[in-house]
């Protein structure tokens, strides 16, 4: 670590050393740096963060010519971990005035980030204040902004980096827990200036995902801290970390807007609350609680209504994998599986499929484990083995209910497989998943499970197998310069190893765009029709090799080509693709 601020160090160079550094190595005119120190001086702003937004020089620059006049070296303060209670230590307007932030306690000493060396008399302000012995680390002045940022809101239960209109947003949520409610819910509407801490940092947590595009919120109690999480694109980020005593008011909180057993702590919940987004737009979370060793972790899912509503031409199927899959919505009868682990995205390809099947000429009905998004026009259930209306019970009273289109939340066992086979060889399309790698595994498998090789050569006509990788910021998108042998080892065919070929790789920094060089993401699809000689090998027992080669002599690009596909688009990196798909 750095050594204590007091005063300069021998041998070290004199904070106004640092104006001359910089006109050394002709980042600035000997005139413009005086200047610029003046006004600095003069509006008692740390002189690092004068330059910043005044002299058009990069807060890295600054770093690298501060880190070598004075002797220190350059911390990354976004991969530090960053201990909340510290901040609580100094006074917030102390840190927001002059770009200070404790974020490390030892012992007696205190651990304070700067990007800039000069400010003694700030530095002996807090060592008086807190007692502690101070010790100094250099960082970059934007990364320190954006820590002090989400750092100091996140303490106080303010959305990070929320605008104007964001907080105006948040101002008038009001958030309904009455028994009277007919669903529990967030509204859109009124503005209660007297609500509680507890309230307004739930209600900010919850906005703040939906705004940010998250598909789940952690809540995690731990013996000395409490955190919360937010899954953005797919990966896990941290959000805040309220202080530990308000763990089971937090929990208690989210308990009563999901109306679950605020007094039953022992056991696992489940329940729901609703977030009205206006009068045109709701999206429900679905709540779990369990009993962890130190209190509740309850999870929020974001079941977003308006996914299903996506057209398959969005999801990110290529032109002629789009086409086959419409060819197969387009029949009377047969099956379609979607395949992938879980998290993968199938529900919402599947759902786009009945979404293109929604009309008025055809009766659907679903079988889920839950319903996690209510679609107008379609017959939805609720299995519940509990009670004895599982997956195959439900299939078989859709049997008797005239059905054109059935889904099944997904294929367990092989009672389910059975009924889900009858229907489709009976004038039914099915659509259901498997939890298999990929297409050909999706066949041998249900091979294994009991069901007869006939029965699954002639009903399966379609296999989905697919991932979700992070697609490329564009704004901060970086050129990959990669070697033709580079390439092939990664497994680009020769036909895309072209001059013309242009890769790019995330920007680790990211920027006010995106998460660490990504935003949103894009399925990456095997799309395997199921051809005769591919049922020719069904019959006589063939394994997932064979049948894979079957299908590579055909033309079907395995889950790894289609991603390659996507790198030479310039839509994803080769490093995510490496990520989610193993070669």
């Amino acid at each position: 670590m750095a050594t204590q601020a007091a005063a300069t160090p021998p041998g070290r160079s004199a904070p106004g050393s640092l104006i001359q550094a910089l006109v050394a190595q002709g980042l600035l005119a000997d005139a413009r740096a005086r200047q610029l120190d003046q006004e600095a001086r003069a509006t008692n702003t740390p002189l690092i963060a004068y330059l910043v937004e005044h002299a058009s020089l990069s807060a890295r620059d600054l770093g690298l010519v501060a880190s070598n006049c004075f002797g220190r070296p350059l911390m990354d303060l976004s991969a530090a971990v960053i201990d909340p209670e510290c901040i609580k230590k100094i006074d917030e307007k102390l840190i927001q005035t002059h770009r200070v932030l404790p974020f490390f306690e030892r012992g007696t000493t205190l651990y304070i980030a700067v990007s800039d060396i000069g400010q003694t008399q700030v530095l002996d302000e807090i060592r008086f204040k807190t007692g502690r012995a101070i010790e100094t680390v250099l960082v970059e002045h934007d990364k320190l902004q954006r820590a002090i940022s989400d750092q100091v809101e996140s303490i106080n239960g303010i959305m990070p980096g929320a605008g104007s209109d964001e907080a105006n947003l948040l101002n008038e949520v009001d958030l309904d827990s009455s028994a009277e409610a007919a669903s529990p819910s967030i509204e859109v509407g009124a503005s209660q200036d007297d609500e509680q801490p507890i309230i307004r940092f739930v209600k900010n947590t919850i906005l703040h995902a939906i705004q940010k595009e998250a598909s789940d919120i952690h809540f995690e109690p731990y013996e000395k801290f409490y955190r919360v999480r937010m899954r953005i694109d797919g990966m896990l980020r941290d959000y805040s970390h309220p202080s530990v005593q308000f763990k089971e008011r937090i929990a208690a909180r989210i308990k009563v807007l999901a109306r679950l057993n605020i007094a039953e702590r022992r056991l696992p919940q489940d329940g729901k609350l609703r977030v009205n987004l206006g009068k045109q737009r709701a999206i429900d979370f679905r709540v779990s609680s369990i009993p962890a060793v130190y209190g509740e972790k309850i999870v929020l899912r974001l079941l977003d209504a308006s996914m299903s509503q996506m057209g398959i031409e969005s999801l990110g199927f290529e032109p002629a994998q789009k086409d086959v899959y419409l060819h197969a919505l387009n029949q009377s009868h047969g099956m379609i599986l979607v395949t992938g682990p879980t998290g993968s995205g199938k529900t919402v390809t599947m759902y786009a499929g009945i979404n293109h099947l929604n009309t008025n000429e055809r009766n659907i009905s679903t079988a889920e484990d839950p319903v996690e998004i209510q679609l107008q026009g379609v017959n939805q259930v609720n299995v519940h083995p509990a009670i004895g209306l599982g997956f195959a019970e439900a299939l078989r009273a859709f049997l008797r209910q005239d059905p054109d289109v059935i889904l099944v939340g997904e294929i367990r066992d092989l009672p389910t497989a059975e009924i889900a086979v009858k229907a489709a060889q009976t004038g039914h399309l099915v659509l259901s998943t498997l939890h298999t790698n990929d297409a050909p595994q999706t066949l041998t498998r249900l091979l294994d499970i009991g069901v007869p090789a006939y029965s699954v050569a002639d009903s399966i006509h379609l296999i989905i197998s697919q991932r979700l990788a992070r697609k490329l910021c564009e704004h901060c998108k970086q050129r990959a310069n990669l070697t033709p042998q580079a390439l092939g080892e990664a497994g680009f065919p020769p036909e895309l190893i072209t001059q013309s070929l242009r890769l790019f790789h995330a920007n680790p920094d990211g920027c006010a765009q995106c998460q660490q060089g990504y935003r949103g993401r894009v399925g990456i699809y095997q799309v395997f029709p199921v051809s005769d000689a591919m049922s020719e090998l069904m019959m006589n027992r063939g394994n997932a090799i064979q049948i894979a080669a079957q299908g590579k002599s055909e033309g079907i690009w395995d889950l790894r080509r289609a991603g390659l596909e996507k790198v030479a688009h310039g839509v994803t990196s080769l490093e995510e693709i490496d990520r989610v798909i193993s070669i």
